[in-house]
């Protein structure tokens, strides 16, 4: 648990004032349930256009529609309480324009009533990240291996492991500084880039696949609590095998039902009490 009040919501400058101090513990979000169990223990909760791929079960973040964002996001609101909650802008809501960038983020946020935005893209995004932090819209910058750009890439590789892609990925973070992101999430990317780039900036990194100098980290919870079998990048860590669990917990139910042990009478109603 932070050691910052837990009995008001965090916000950006409460964020912001964890540089270089006690690590930012961050997860990701999709429904009450979950945000409910995890409001209490985390500083940020991003509800991430990965549920594309753990929830729907899509092959990739792409497909991920802005209505969908808002109604997961009004899902976590409701459920929590203390949590500095970011929403994911979608691949599609923002690339455009910067004026269509501020239409998604701000339709976002007055339905939902999460507290940031988040988008990826460094260098090329960062007119549209100062465009809508000049009009109120706070953005959590994504750099270094991006989800939404996989095509364009080459898929789902490490970054920053050459001279010149470290140069990229540093320039990267200085421009989303500059223009107003009030912190920035380092994916897939070469630890010691990585280090550098957290050294340098003045504002909060948080990692993923990155490294444990950043001032935060974050991991997919479904990947955390081994829901999520797709695929297991290297950097998860499995604190938790509860896909076995539910699994198991489903071939017991179905050997009751199948033996008629389920439901016996105690689960019933009319049925007199025994003396």
């Amino acid at each position: 648990m932070s050691a910052v009040s837990k009995n008001r919501r965090l916000s950006v400058k409460d964020i912001r004032a964890r540089k270089g101090g006690e690590p930012l513990v961050c997860l990701t979000a999709y429904t009450a349930p979950v945000a409910a169990i995890l409001d209490s223990r985390m500083d940020l909760l991003l509800v991430g256009d990965s549920l594309g791929m753990v929830v729907y079960g899509m092959d990739d973040t792409l497909a991920v529609s802005l209505e969908m964002m808002i109604a997961h996001s009004q899902a976590v609101m409701r459920a929590t309480a203390s949590a500095f909650v970011v929403t994911d802008l979608p691949f599609g809501s923002y690339e455009e324009s910067q004026e269509l960038a501020f239409r998604s983020a701000a339709h976002l946020m007055s339905e939902s009533g999460c507290q940031a935005v988040k988008l990826e893209g460094g260098v090329e995004m960062a007119d549209t990240i100062q465009f809508l932090t000049a009009r109120g819209i706070p953005v959590m910058s994504h750099i270094g291996l991006m989800p939404q750009s996989v095509h364009a890439t080459g898929g789902f590789r490490a970054q920053g492991l050459s001279q010149e892609d470290a140069e990229r990925i540093a320039a990267d973070a200085d421009a989303v500084q500059e223009a107003g992101a009030f912190t920035v999430v380092i994916e897939g990317t070469s630890e010691s880039v990585a280090r550098r780039i957290t050294e340098r900036l003045t504002i909060p990194t948080i990692g993923i696949g990155a490294s444990p100098a950043c001032d935060g980290q974050i991991l997919v919870t479904d990947d955390v609590l081994g829901l999520f079998s797709g695929f297991k990048p290297k950097f998860v860590k499995r604190y938790a095998e509860i896909g076995d669990a539910i699994a198991n917990a489903a071939d017991a139910y179905a050997a009751e039902v199948r033996a008629r042990e389920f439901p016996s009478m105690a689960h019933c109603y009319g049925v007199p009490k025994k003396a």
